[in-house]
């Protein structure tokens, strides 16, 4: 979402130009804002207009940045997707035993609920909202990351057949994805209590 280079004619990586720069920094504000209000008001309650006062950008401005509201929340579900399957990917390439790369994945989930509260709200409720081709990609992306989990599960429990453990995953993600509605706690304790919850539920 916040990358420095481009890709040049013979497919390398070129540095943005300090205004290319500038304008992708904006850009993360505004996806930041999004967010944040998304989460409190939800898709429909929030303009284009709102999200751009909240970085100081007139609501003209903001189409130099985003067409619509409906691409600044593409862009948003897309990026958390992207970000959460290479964060699986990355913790499965480490890997270990069944029971560390299972828990290697926990700790990556664990860490976006953690941190970015509001986009695991807006992801939870408003991914359909969303037009059909992201959506799909979304939802792409969010299998692919899945079976990951699934597939950690039944090599941690080999006699758990592969729709239990499909159920079992999407409870845990269910469990984990309600965080931001839980009572307020500092972030070492909900880390805590979610891993533990969500372990044990992985494997009951």
């Amino acid at each position: 979402m916040t990358g420095t280079g481009a890709r040049d004619q013979r497919g390398g990586t070129a540095p943005l130009t300090p205004r290319a720069q500038a304008k992708v920094r904006r850009r993360a504000e505004i996806l930041v804002a999004a967010a944040r209000l998304m989460a409190r008001r939800g898709f429909h309650g929030v303009r284009l207009d709102d999200i751009g006062a909240e970085v100081g950008i007139s609501g003209p401005g903001m189409y130099r940045y985003f067409s619509s509201k409906e691409d600044v929340l593409a862009e948003m579900l897309l990026d958390i997707s992207v970000r959460l399957r290479d964060g699986g990917r990355a913790a499965v390439g480490r890997g270990g035993t069944p029971a560390e790369v299972l828990d290697a994945l926990l700790a990556v989930h664990v860490d976006f609920v953690a941190t970015e509260p509001d986009l695991i709200s807006v992801q939870f409720r408003d991914l359909a909202s969303l037009p059909a081709g992201p959506r799909h990609e979304v939802r792409r992306l969010q299998r692919e990351y899945a079976e990951m989990w699934v597939e950690a599960l039944v090599r941690l429990r080999p006699g758990l057949p592969v729709v239990a453990a499909r159920a079992h995953v999407h409870a845990v993600f269910g469990l984990l994805n309600s965080s931001p509605r839980l009572p307020a706690m500092a972030e070492a304790e909900l880390r805590r209590v979610l891993t533990a919850m969500a372990s044990a539920a992985l494997r009951a």
